[in-house]
């Protein structure tokens, strides 16, 4: 199997992981999305609390670009990075996309 078939599957396993756990409000409902063709990964959590609002968001978004795994954003505490790490993806393979690069620090 090639990285990033690995790579994706390992992915997909994690997010489907996580859509498994109960959430403390039954009404919301995490849903894995996989889209191959552009790599993006995302864990959709929809539904409504029981005091009437709305839930709609994307606690895990997580791409492949560049032969890399792109951590878009990590709303959760469950420590996702070291979680692709103990699946089988090297740490330098793995890019935190929602810290700032520094090229853009330096120019600001």
């Amino acid at each position: 199997m090639d990285k990033i078939s690995r790579y994706r599957r390992i992915i997909k396993n994690l997010l489907l992981k996580h859509a498994a756990y109960t959430a403390d409000d039954r009404e919301i409902e995490d849903v894995p999305v996989f889209d191959e063709k552009t790599d993006n990964y995302i864990l959709s959590s929809l539904g409504w609390h029981s005091n009437n609002r709305r839930q709609h968001g994307y606690p895990i978004h997580i791409r492949i670009k560049n032969n890399k795994v792109w951590i878009e954003w990590d709303g959760t505490d469950q420590e996702i990075v070291q979680q692709l790490i103990d699946a089988g993806i090297p740490e330098n393979d793995i890019v935190l996309g929602f810290e700032q690069p520094q090229e853009y620090l330096k120019a600001a």
